[in-house]
């Protein structure tokens, strides 16, 4: 399997990022729609549905994970060196662009279903990652990545080892590092909301 098409990206903190990305489109919100002081968490999973075995599953994975923190990066900086990029118009007028070549991808398949639509839109990894950057920009804040190997049983709760042993995880943080975090590993806050969905 190709690990490119075995990855997940997304953002679990906050946890109703999806919902607020649909009324800010919906013009219910206005931007920032992310307060300065709330935690944005952002990850990439790797071996989604197969599990990373062997060495060259391993440096697919960690070229992948640079690639992410690569997009993240470029989109941070565009929007501190371009301060329109971080206007509510600016914002609301690129995640339209973005809902409309995605509900034109789907209208080609058989899944035109308005809710199904309505969810890709809100959990399209190019909205959400320009979301993560652009709120990164608006506060001037610090960012880190965390790249975790193979994630082993031990450091797994028991009721996810199915879905996350022997995957590897790209997670990102508006912190500057994990010490300016309210969690003991930065794993806690993405295994409290991968409770939730699994």
């Amino acid at each position: 399997m190709i690990l490119a098409n075995d990855s997940y990206m997304g953002i679990f903190v906050p946890r109703d990022i999806q919902n607020r990305i649909l009324q800010f489109m919906d013009e219910k919100l206005t931007f920032p729609f992310i307060r300065d002081d709330e935690i944005v968490g952002v990850f990439f999973l790797f071996g989604k549905d197969g599990k990373i075995s062997n060495e060259i599953d391993m440096l697919n994975a960690k070229d992948l994970a640079r690639n992410g923190m690569n997009q993240i990066t470029k989109e941070v900086n565009l929007c501190n060196s371009m301060s329109n990029r971080t206007t509510f118009e600016f914002v609301r007028e690129s995640y339209t662009r973005r809902a409309l070549q995605i509900s034109t991808d789907l209208s080609k398949s058989s899944k035109r279903d308005s809710i199904k639509i309505r969810d890709r839109i809100s959990g399209d990894p190019t909205i959400l990652i320009n979301c993560f950057a652009q709120h990164i920009a608006y506060y001037r804040q610090d960012y880190f990545f965390e790249l975790l190997n193979p994630l082993p049983p031990t450091q797994i709760p028991e009721h996810l080892r199915e879905k996350m042993e022997l995957r590897m995880l790209l997670l990102g943080f508006n912190s500057k590092n994990v010490e300016n975090l309210p969690y003991v590993s930065t794993l806690v806050p993405f295994f409290a909301w991968l409770s939730t969905i699994a």
